[in-house]
């Protein structure tokens, strides 16, 4: 019997664009455009990218204490987050192992929300009511009440600032990983000059410069034609999942259930989702601490890897190799575009001390889970029923991300 599969309400825009469409996570979503994906990817790189993520969903929880209760079910320490400053947390199991990453939006004292990936809101939901005091708070899910465009790129602030009602004030102290507005999108104190209510967070998946805007669904359409018209002559197009993995990688982000999943969340690139003092202990208690704590001697180690040419290998059933033993295997392997080497170093198009004139021709990059934690710069060896591909265990990937560059 078929599934029939989500949409999101910019499902026949994506298609008249010219959208590869596929099933992921059960929704019908576009994997890339006319454009293709590599064009995509650099688009985000030089200008911008505009994404359709309305599959995501977001948990809105309502409650006295909100914040002490959501301190024990996340990784992240958010006892000191701020109204209107995001975080970035897991939501553990009683081994350690990842139910789903989420970042979470305190909107006040008593109403926090949580955005995790597409089909995870019920379980998620789920498991937070199994926890101790969970009778105390109401848990909402807002699928099909919003819609979610992510603008992501170096050009994306001046892009967008033309649209957006009183721009100097909503911009200002706007932060990486800061928001404003409401998901009570009609009471949001940010709107578009159009009067469309928004939340604003600059946040996204990308590593570059950019924003998620949460609307209401039934002005997803316009703002995202008024959008790619207002961003056309600074590079703004369309793209699709394939090069938000590829950028997600590059910039060394997990992908939830694939990178992190059923095993510790615990020796990995990730170290800012876990509540760590600077001696490795933790320093608050946490759904899934015990467990982490006991696993850490023993659990694999997920490392990022680079290679010297865009070669890849099939990420699933792939081995990893070292001095002629298989050691683990491969998460993720993407081609990030913007990368390339010179001298043997690596280098990428935002890089200050790139070659006048150097175009980069891409570099395989992307994770592995083995069972000994290796030192940046080991070479390693992917292997799958095609070939054996030479990387290095990296300490980061893609240099010179504008995440956190200022707005101008």
């Amino acid at each position: 019997m078929s599934t029939r599969l989500g949409k999101t309400i910019l499902n026949e825009t994506h298609k008249k664009l010219g959208g590869n469409m596929v099933d992921f996570g059960g929704w019908e979503m576009p994997l890339w455009y006319a454009s293709g994906a590599v064009k995509e990817h650099l688009a985000v790189l030089t200008g911008a990218g505009l994404f359709d993520t309305g599959h995501m969903a977001v948990i809105l929880g309502e409650g006295p204490d909100l914040r002490g209760f959501l301190n024990f079910a996340l990784s992240k320490d958010i006892s000191r987050l701020k109204t209107g400053r995001a975080g970035y947390g897991i939501v553990l199991d009683d081994q350690g192992f990842a139910v789903d990453d989420a970042i979470i939006y305190p909107l006040s004292e008593e109403r926090w929300a949580l955005v995790v990936n597409a089909g995870m809101s019920g379980p998620v939901i789920a498991h937070l009511k199994k926890l101790p005091g969970s009778e105390k708070y109401e848990w909402t899910d807002l699928a099909g009440r919003l819609a979610k465009l992510d603008l992501q790129g170096p050009s994306s602030f001046r892009i967008l600032k033309p649209l957006v009602a009183g721009a100097d004030q909503v911009f200002e102290k706007l932060p990486y990983f800061s928001f404003k507005g409401d998901y009570d999108l009609p009471s949001s104190t940010v709107r578009l000059t159009d009067g469309t209510p928004v939340l604003l967070s600059r946040t996204g998946y990308t590593g570059e410069l950019g924003f998620e805007i949460f609307l209401p669904i039934d002005r997803a359409e316009s703002v995202w034609n008024r959008l790619l018209e207002t961003g056309a002559e600074r590079g703004l197009i369309p793209c699709g999942l394939a090069a938000r993995d590829s950028l997600r990688t590059g910039a060394v982000l997990p992908l939830s259930h694939q990178d992190i999943g059923a095993w510790p969340f615990i020796n990995n690139p990730w170290p800012w989702a876990l509540p760590l003092a600077g001696d490795g202990s933790f320093t608050k208690d946490f759904k899934g601490r015990a467990a982490l704590s006991a696993a850490r001697a023993t659990a694999d180690h997920t490392l990022p890897f680079v290679g010297f040419d865009p070669r890849k290998v099939e990420a699933s059933g792939a081995k990893v190799m070292l001095d002629g033993r298989e050691i683990g295997t491969v998460l993720t392997v993407v081609a990030d575009m913007g990368l390339g080497r010179v001298d043997g170093r690596v280098v990428g198009l935002a890089s200050p001390d790139k070659p006048e004139g150097w175009n980069p021709k891409g570099l395989v990059c992307g994770f592995v889970k083995i069972r000994e934690k290796l030192e940046p710069g080991t070479v390693i060896y992917l292997k799958d029923d095609r070939r054996q591909l030479k990387v290095e265990i990296a300490g980061d990937l893609r240099p010179g991300r504008s995440a956190r560059s200022p707005l101008k």
